[in-house]
């Protein structure tokens, strides 16, 4: 099938190498000039990694990615271990493949140069979507520069804002959460030897966490720092925010987290908004993956995991799935239980995280600590739902 994709950024670029690598013909249309990915860092567990594993990317990853000992959580102030889940190892002989913290940019250059190996006109810059339209035959894409162009299936992965889904579903209706999140990379070379442990660590505290991890090897620190702040609703990465304001923020937590942000020389801020879980996302020939149809706040690190589930998911479904109408109907209901389940799960750490007083604190981080030290492997059992996934990446005959 000749795929139509809107969006080159990691969930787009996934299905496009899953499609390829399943025989189909593909086009990305990415309305950014240079086609450059955004943002810092992030993390990948074994439900995204493997996939990535299977597509080839195996020995990227391990060259730019940082495989973390840990996934942790601590009080901010004082800095004590609430839990601690073993990754490195074991986590790999658990879940069948590595966890990697990387720069978001690293993995999208990975995933271009895949995909433009098989093919070098596969991503088409400077292409704005104006629209599309269907037929029982065809799925055709219109653009602001330029003539349109026929398909056999249309993909919308043009993210937070896509205009896909507008057309598709109407408008949607994002929610502010109150929280500011702040982003910000940090030299590990301008900091004390030893300061940040080799962990995906989550300092939590009243009002506020803050999220520290290894990026580039090692070479940088990265940081995701989010209060509660209301009047500011900008929904951008990009936006500049004040270093100042944000140290001030979190002023008397640990020295860890102290250090680090005195160690930084700017950062980027954007408001959090959360949407409801969509009821469908595909209608004929045109369906949505990623933050299209199920942007997720960044409290459990898997907007960029679900997109690759997604691309990997759809280009099995489309392999094997039989119509195109009902390879799309069986992706979708594949994929809408998990990824709201996810977005729930991250709505909910952003509660956990930032309790506000004692009785509150004690009620949700007592029982994780008395877990920790006495049963130390529950924990990691709860996250197995997550990290334990590998339907999306198979590619099986559904009658199998």
């Amino acid at each position: 099938m000749q795929v139509l994709i809107v969006g080159a950024g990691i969930g787009g670029l996934t299905a496009a190498l899953g499609l390829f690598q399943a025989g189909h013909q593909v086009r990305v249309f990415e309305r950014r000039a240079d086609g450059g990915e955004l943002g810092a860092g992030l993390q990948l567990g074994a439900n995204a990694t493997g996939i990535l594993q299977r597509y080839g990317l195996g020995a990227a990853l391990e060259g730019f990615g940082f495989r973390p000992q840990a996934a942790e959580l601590r009080l901010g102030r004082s800095g004590r271990r609430v839990f601690s889940v073993p990754l490195g190892a074991k986590a790999q002989a658990r879940y069948g493949a590595p966890y990697y913290q990387m720069h978001r940019a690293d993995l999208y250059e990975a995933l271009r140069d895949a995909v433009l190996a098989l093919d070098g006109d596969a991503l088409v810059f400077s292409r704005t979507v104006s629209g599309f339209s269907q037929t029982t035959k065809a799925a055709s894409l219109a653009f602001e520069e330029g003539p349109p162009v026929e398909g056999d299936v249309v993909v919308g992965a043009d993210g937070l804002g896509s205009a896909l889904r507008t057309t598709l579903l109407g408008p949607d209706a994002p929610r502010f959460t109150g929280h500011v999140a702040y982003r910000l990379l940090v030299p590990t070379a301008a900091l004390p030897d030893g300061l940040v442990a080799p962990n995906a660590t989550v300092w939590a505290g009243p009002g506020g966490h803050v999220v520290t991890y290894y990026v580039r090897g090692g070479a940088y620190v990265n940081v995701v720092a989010v209060v509660e702040q209301d009047g500011w609703h900008k929904e951008t990465w990009t936006e500049p925010g004040d270093v100042n304001a944000l140290r001030a923020a979190f002023a008397g937590w640990h020295s860890t987290v102290t250090e680090v942000l005195g160690a930084a020389e700017n950062c980027f801020k954007w408001a959090l908004f959360d949407r409801a879980p969509l009821a469908r996302w595909s209608e004929g020939r045109v369906t949505l993956l990623g933050d299209a149809c199920h942007p997720m706040l960044p409290f459990l690190a898997q907007g960029a995991a679900m997109a690759i589930e997604d691309g990997a998911a759809l280009a099995r479904w489309l392999t094997f799935g039989g119509s195109v109408e009902t390879a799309l109907r069986f992706y979708q209901d594949e994929r809408l239980a998990r990824t709201a389940r996810v977005q729930e799960g991250a709505r909910r750490n952003g509660r956990w995280f930032h309790r506000k007083n004692i009785a509150s604190q004690l009620g949700t981080y007592g029982p994780m600590m008395v877990a920790d030290r006495f049963m130390p492997g529950l924990i990691q059992t709860q996250l197995d739902w997550l990290y334990d996934y590998k339907d999306a990446g198979k590619i099986v005959s559904p009658a199998s």
